[in-house]
């Protein structure tokens, strides 16, 4: 049996207006110790393409755009256990306290969840009366392995765009 993996602790700005949750790292980010650290990730590159700015190579630089706009990464899953990175593949799962940090940061309106394994975790975790009035919304995986429904960079940028309506 694999080892128990946990997810980062959370990146979180002073006021965060939008919280994107991951579902749990891939192998890749979890080695890196960086979220979305797999180059081929579309993350950090839709964010670019979303607020007009340059690629971004360095991983504190990265933190700091996303902090500068009040976004907040996180994952819905705090442990698991999963062989490589296809969350398809994970078991046995524990939820980060999502609730917790809302209550800490109540400056949130929007959790953006970043793929169905993402949404879903959340969902059976937590309920609409734990939320107020703070928007659930599920959003295309970033991931570079393909699924069923995977859209194109440009249709992900477009979907991911709700956010701005949040910052």
């Amino acid at each position: 049996m694999t080892k128990r993996l946990n997810s980062f602790p959370p990146i979180i700005p002073k006021e965060p207006k939008v919280l994107i949750l991951g579902s749990m790292p891939g192998k890749i980010s979890l080695e890196k110790g960086e979220y979305y650290g797999n180059a081929r990730n579309h993350f950090w590159p839709i964010l670019f393409k979303l607020f007009k700015v340059e690629p971004i190579e360095e991983y504190e630089k990265k933190v700091a755009f996303v902090k500068e706009r009040g976004i907040a990464l996180w994952d819905s899953i705090g442990s698991c256990y999963r062989e490589g990175s296809l969350d398809s593949n994970i078991m046995d799962e524990n939820p980060n306290d999502i609730i917790g940090l809302l209550d800490k940061y109540p400056t949130i309106r929007l959790i953006a969840c970043n793929g169905t394994k993402s949404y879903t975790t959340f969902k059976k975790n937590f309920n609409s009366e734990d939320l107020g009035a703070i928007r659930i919304i599920k959003l295309p995986s970033t991931s570079p392995v393909p699924g069923r429904y995977t859209k194109s960079f440009e249709g992900k940028v477009v979907s991911w765009g709700e956010i701005l309506n949040h910052i």
